[in-house]
């Protein structure tokens, strides 16, 4: 009980589902580059900064409630399941760019510029996730 507390309460939650939706994310970029070349393929999105802010308002209201579970709010794309896993559903809005003569919307340096930004936000709370399981190791074993 005390170990899910410490666990839960803190960055741990909000890292877990950033590193899921990262995954999912990086799945769905991948899906548009390899569908590049398709005659009237459309790209797929997941709106990274309505998540960021979905992930920030959980932990906003966690800390301000002093729950120990972590609730993220559904989105257009993006919801928790029963059990707390993190489900998406890809949407085709309108891109940022023109359709192309070959009836796409999709430009391959701008897939692969947010594929390029999605790895780095996935390293990094990766790295950050280590970093927490690594201080709580340290805890249970008691080092300092």
């Amino acid at each position: 009980m005390i170990f899910a507390d410490m666990v839960n309460r803190d960055t741990v939650p909000v890292l877990e589902k950033l590193l899921a939706y990262t995954e999912a994310r990086q799945r769905v970029l991948a899906e548009n580059v390899a569908n590049i070349d398709n005659p009237h393929y459309r790209t797929k999105q997941l709106d990274a900064k309505a998540f960021q802010q979905a992930l920030r308002a959980a932990a906003d209201r966690q800390k301000a409630t002093g729950s120990s579970e972590f609730e993220l709010p559904a989105g257009e794309d993006f919801r928790t399941d029963d059990e707390g896993r993190l489900q998406v559903t890809p949407t085709e809005r309108p891109a940022e760019n023109v359709l192309f003569h070959d009836g796409t919307n999709a430009s391959v340096e701008r897939q692969m510029a947010m594929m390029a930004e999605n790895a780095m936000m996935h390293q990094a709370a990766s790295e950050l996730l280590r970093g927490k399981f690594a201080s709580l190791l340290k805890a249970i074993k008691g080092q300092s």
